[in-house]
């Protein structure tokens, strides 16, 4: 016997499937200081590079070092502060300890551990049976800066490339999610690869930049520029290797 039960919808409400986008931090280390010193350095100049982006925090780094316990603990409502004051928003945590996922759970975050990272190097096999593509949408432009960048300027370009027709004089910041081109001298600061793109790479006509960065991986002028390199047309790429990430510098010719 079957028997058919009416429904009602609700007229208030519907409740859906959704994806959100994350920004994903590895925590390497519990002292919060050394972390609070290290963001200062990387994005103390930029105080609006994120806009209010949902955050995950994976702790799978910690429980790699040798001696990791449960004695490993973490201040997670500092940690939630100091992440909020660089516009990021903590909802999420995974691959902690039993004592770190209670602590995070007090703290406000939510388990997630069906959450997974992309990695930009990553290229999917092909399927055995080529489906029609979809029409793609229409990428973003580079973006084009044709005026010398004075000390204190700063240009991002999101999710795109950038190119700088004029001289970054030191003092300035040229950001991007994807390459970083300056046909002329770069003195100031270039961080490619915002986001975590390791394929960025960094292009200069001429040079002798402040700081350099790739994917988060960065030198400063405390190193000085190998001599072949300084003023020179260079690339600078991001190559990984036994002991982690490096950049390395080619003179272009």
């Amino acid at each position: 016997m079957t028997v058919a039960i009416p429904a009602t919808a609700p007229v208030t409400f519907e409740i859906k499937s959704a994806n959100l986008p994350l920004v994903a931090l590895l925590l390497k280390s519990t002292d919060l200081e050394a972390l609070a010193r290290e963001l200062a350095q990387r994005f103390g100049d930029t105080p609006d590079f994120f806009d209010q982006d949902a955050l995950m925090i994976d702790l799978a780094p910690l429980q790699a070092k040798p001696g990791a316990d449960d004695s490993n603990a973490i201040d997670f409502s500092a940690l939630i502060s100091l992440l909020g004051h660089y516009q990021l928003v903590p909802i999420s945590v995974k691959n902690g300890n039993p004592a770190q996922m209670a602590a995070a759970l007090q703290a406000g975050l939510l388990p997630a551990p069906d959450a997974h990272l992309t990695s930009p190097r990553h290229v999917p096999p092909p399927p055995s049976e080529p489906a029609p593509a979809p029409t793609p949408a229409a990428p973003l432009g580079a973006l084009v800066i044709d005026k010398p960048l004075r000390s204190g300027q700063q240009v991002y370009a999101r999710g795109r490339d950038l190119i700088v027709l004029a001289m970054v004089n030191a003092g300035a910041e040229v950001i991007a999610d994807g390459h970083i081109h300056v046909y002329a001298p770069l003195r100031g600061k270039a961080m490619a690869g915002a986001r975590g793109n390791t394929e960025a790479r960094i292009f200069a006509l001429a040079l002798e930049a402040e700081l350099l960065s790739i994917a988060g991986v960065y030198r400063t002028s405390e190193n000085p520029l190998p001599p072949g390199v300084a003023g020179h047309p260079t690339q600078v790429r991001l190559v990984p290797g036994p002991e982690g990430d490096k950049l390395v510098m080619s003179v272009l010719t």
